[in-house]
């Protein structure tokens, strides 16, 4: 059976309040942080989830679980916990989807980035060429 499901926290990031909405569908996670600035309301919250929820920009989806039973035993459920860290490395994953959301991003803006100085050394280019012709024309 696959789960579904979506969550938000929101936590205190100085000088900001910071809310991570993550969702999860059939053993994929997506995550997508938003900085409300002042500390919200509930009110506020639930506002903001009913307007803006279409417009978020979440992660691509990284490969996990989720699990929403939990362990009977203390011990085991420690066991499970030191070997999901083991394998999957740093970080919660939604703290990976972030990451992988923000390296998407640097290189969307390296691109952008590389084009407008391309076109701002063609236009410059251009303005030189058009200045030779206007000297070799004569008075």
């Amino acid at each position: 059976m696959e789960e579904n499901g979506s969550s938000l926290t929101v936590f205190f990031d100085p000088p900001f309040w910071v809310g991570v909405f993550e969702r999860w569908s059939q053993g994929r996670w997506e995550a997508c942080k938003v900085v409300f600035g002042a500390e919200p309301k509930e009110g506020e919250l639930y506002g903001f989830l009913l307007r803006h929820y279409d417009h978020l920009r979440f992660s691509p989806s990284v490969e996990g679980f989720c699990s929403a039973n939990k362990a009977s035993n203390p011990k085991r459920a420690q066991r499970q916990a030191e070997r999901l860290l083991s394998s999957s490395g740093v970080g919660t994953k939604a703290q990976q989807a972030l990451q992988l959301y923000r390296e998407q991003c640097k290189i969307e803006r390296s691109v952008r980035v590389r084009a407008r100085h391309q076109a701002e050394k063609d236009r410059r280019f251009d303005l030189r060429q058009k200045k030779r012709r206007e000297k070799h024309k004569g008075h």
